[in-house]
Parts: structure tokens; C-alpha cells; sequence
């Protein structure tokens, strides 16, 4: 409410200003104001959540941020481990962690 009031009159008064007299901090605006902003829509974002999605699902969903990165990469999209990391999270995809294979077996007792 205090956010969208020093919104609606950052061009009356400064900002700075408005949040000392309304008692919350500058930072917490700037937050908020980045975070309600509508951005435009990027057609490319969801063809790349949609090829994390299929990549998931031929490797099995073992793919982790790493190799999903070079997979991407090779489909003709440069984007980083972070960003396939925050794809990933978008798209609701973890990668599966699998077991390493121990040998229970004791071949070397001796039989009486």
C-alpha cells in the first residue's frame, strides 16, 4: 500500500524522502517496484522451456544444470548454467540422483 503510494507520487516528491516519512526503506521499494513491473513477453523464453522440458524427458530426467546447459546450447541457444539452472526451476524439472552401483557381494571368504 505505502509502495504503491510512492509510486503514484514519485514525480511530486522524492523518493528518498517518501519512504523516510512513510518509515520503510528505499531498498524495499525498489523491490517491489522491480518486481511488479510487467516485463514483455519473450517468445524465445518459452520455446527454451519447452525444449528443457523434451531434453527432460529423452535423458531419462537425469540431466542436471550442467549438461542441460550444453544440450541448449548445441539447439542454438547460448545461455548459461544459471540460467538453464533458473529454466529448470521455472519448468518444475529436478534431476534425478542416481544410486552408484556397490558391490554387497564378499567373493574372497573362504569356504569351509
Amino acid at each position: 500500500m505505502k509502495y504503491s503510494f510512492i509510486t503514484q507520487h514519485k514525480n511530486t516528491y522524492p523518493i528518498s524522502l517518501q519512504c523516510r516519512v512513510l518509515g520503510v526503506k528505499r531498498q524495499g521499494y525498489y523491490h517491489y517496484r522491480d518486481h511488479t513491473e510487467s516485463k514483455p513477453v519473450d517468445p524465445e523464453h518459452h520455446e527454451m522451456l519447452y525444449w528443457i522440458k523434451k531434453i527432460h524427458e529423452a535423458c531419462n530426467e537425469s540431466y542436471g544444470s550442467r549438461r542441460m546447459k550444453k544440450a541448449m546450447n548445441l539447439l542454438g541457444f547460448p545461455i548459461s548454467r544459471h540460467k538453464a539452472k533458473n529454466l529448470m526451476r521455472e519448468a518444475g524439472i529436478q534431476a534425478k540422483q542416481r544410486r552408484k552401483y556397490k558391490v554387497t557381494t564378499n567373493s574372497n571368504h573362504k569356504c569351509h
